[in-house]
């Protein structure tokens, strides 16, 4: 309890902002929606997985922290029930529905959040893939542009648009060499015509949805040993700069961080080792993103119970072991005492105007809101 009560007394200094919650199940994913609202889904539940979608307090709402305010939770809005476990759940831009995916096999799964009069999140469709059964779970991103479209595949050999509503394929790519049965971790719209794909290995493949010659390889995986597992984050670009100028992080398991500018793919942006223990769920978790308001800084988690914060701008490619800036041990110390096994962070996410705001989940069910203290000169 000491080392709990040490961090409970570091946090009034550490954060200028700390809310934690509990979730009757746990999530792994966080995803934005309409009206600033924030969706979150069950992923282990025999008898259903619930997906809520959470009305933030009204802290998260305002632009700046207002102190002392009433009400300090998130309420529930609506939810549904998905009979399977909800993997990756993404919003439809501009719409009220939601796509999710999760075992077990690769298809796809359509809600309809309801209007204001109710509060029910329903199925409204399925979208199958050819040969999905015995896939593994399809990643998906979603992007509203000629119409809602969500792209999706589980393995470098197929990737596909598929329009939401109409379910009709838009667009089919694939590599067909061995690398084709590479199994996908991350995948992404970089705008609506650019998509970018990362697999397990750490291999990054780019598609132009306007070329015939469907996916080719942009990247390589870094030299490093071929039982390291690899996810990628990507940064949307900014008002009037092309797709391809905003730096790609891909981080793998055992704490390797490869910043890439897609176009100049021929060396590293920049390379640095994250100072983490090796992950013991076989890399389920790994996470990375990039800051939306904060120039250059990123965040990882799914190694432990922690999120770990980086300052990018001063890396260079000699993958010396990077510092991080701020790291959130809340998960570790927050939760219900007793506990046999420390809580896992299964997801983060920054939050889209503030600047130092991220939401993280872990394993036990907790979801924290959280922005740190810019520390005058270095980090305590």
């Amino acid at each position: 309890m000491e080392a709990a009560d040490e961090w409970l007394l570091q946090s009034l200094r550490l954060y200028r902002d700390l809310h934690t919650f509990e979730l009757q199940a746990p999530t792994r994913l966080i995803e934005w929606a309409r009206g600033d609202r924030v969706c979150v889904a069950g992923y282990g539940q025999s008898d259903g997985n619930e997906i809520l979608q959470l009305i933030p307090p009204p802290t998260l709402l305002t632009k700046e922290t207002q102190g002392l305010c009433p009400e300090r939770d998130f309420k529930v809005e609506c939810g549904g029930f998905s009979e399977r476990p909800v993997y990756s759940l993404k919003y439809v831009p501009d719409t009220s529905l939601l796509v999710t995916s999760g075992p077990p096999d690769s298809s796809l799964q359509v809600w309809q959040v309801s209007a204001e009069d109710s509060d029910v999140i329903k199925s409204v469709s399925t979208i199958a893939t050819e040969n999905g059964t015995g896939q593994s779970w399809a990643k998906i991103d979603t992007i509203s542009a000629r119409a809602p479209w969500v792209l999706h595949g589980s393995r470098l050999d197929r990737v596909q648009i598929t329009e939401v509503e109409s379910r009709k394929n838009v667009y089919t790519a694939g590599i067909q060499a061995p690398q084709g049965s590479e199994e996908l971790s991350s995948l992404a719209f970089l705008d609506c015509s650019l998509l970018l794909l990362c697999s397990a290995t750490g291999r990054l493949c780019l598609a132009d949805t306007r070329q015939p010659q469907g996916l080719t390889e942009a990247v390589p995986a870094p030299s490093v040993p071929s039982s390291e597992h690899w996810c990628m984050g990507t940064q949307h670009a900014a008002q009037g700069s092309q797709p391809s100028s905003q730096p790609v992080a891909r981080l793998s398991s055992r704490g390797l961080l490869a910043l890439t500018d897609l176009r100049k793919t021929s060396e590293f942006l920049a390379v640095a080792k994250a100072r983490v223990p090796s992950p013991g769920s076989g890399a389920e978790f790994l996470c990375v993103s990039w800051a939306p308001a904060l120039e250059g800084y990123l965040a990882i988690s799914g190694f432990d119970g922690t999120v770990h914060v980086y300052d990018t701008k001063s890396w260079d490619s000699s993958g010396r072991e990077a510092e991080p800036i701020f790291v959130h041990k809340g998960h570790i110390f927050g939760g219900a005492g007793g506990s046999r096994d420390p809580p896992l962070v299964t997801v983060h996410t920054w939050h889209l105007q503030k600047p130092r705001t991220l939401l993280s989940a872990a394993s036990d069910g907790s979801l924290h809101v959280w922005d740190w203290v810019q520390p005058c000169g270095k980090c305590g």
